[in-house]
């Protein structure tokens, strides 16, 4: 199964890519850093993170999607922010048919290190050598997507891919559409 993990945020959104087998075994597709600069409008910066989210949506094509759950933070801006850049996941998947599983940072860190009171170096750490990466490389926006995605796998998702929301007609047209797109 294909998962997406997105790490929301509007400054930096983390996002990762894994494929999992029913064996609990995760290997790496990609793993990137979304930016928006905060000089630009709230709306301009909605619309580039929809733009590359929906980019790799098609190219990577995941069955789901885990998403970090907004959780109250005494900063109302960067709680705003981080709800504001989780519903363009949430409005992609939709469009698409594809499931969104919520996960709260200490279930995230629960399933990948045994403890939810983990800090993020032990994640970091345990994220790369699940995924066979080079130690200290990765933001810890993309780490956090990546354990995200790895948390679903393990306990999110079952590894069979549902039908999702769109009826038969629709994921036949939505076949279609895809399909035209990979022929140019």
């Amino acid at each position: 199964m294909r998962i997406l993990g997105v790490d929301p945020g509007l400054t930096r959104c983390g996002v990762g890519v894994i494929d999992a087998k029913a064996d609990r075994s995760v290997s790496l597709v990609h793993v990137s850093v979304l930016t928006t600069d905060k000089q630009l409008e709230l709306p301009v910066r909605l619309l580039l993170l929809q733009t590359e989210l929906a980019q790799l949506i098609e190219k990577y094509e995941p069955q789901r999607i885990a998403v970090e759950r907004v959780f109250a933070q005494h900063n109302l801006r960067t709680v705003m922010g981080t709800a504001q850049a989780s519903a363009v996941a949430f409005l992609e998947a939709a469009q698409r048919g594809i499931p969104v599983d919520l996960h709260t940072p200490s279930e995230v860190k629960a399933s990948i290190t045994g403890t939810g009171r983990a800090n993020k170096v032990q994640v970091a750490s345990m994220v790369g050598r699940l995924l066979v990466l080079p130690e200290g490389k990765l933001l810890p926006d993309a780490t956090d997507a990546l354990a995200l995605a790895i948390c679903n796998a393990w306990r999110g998702a079952s590894l069979t891919v549902p039908q999702g929301a769109l009826t038969p007609a629709q994921q036949r047209w939505r076949e279609a559409e895809r399909q035209a797109k990979k022929r140019g």
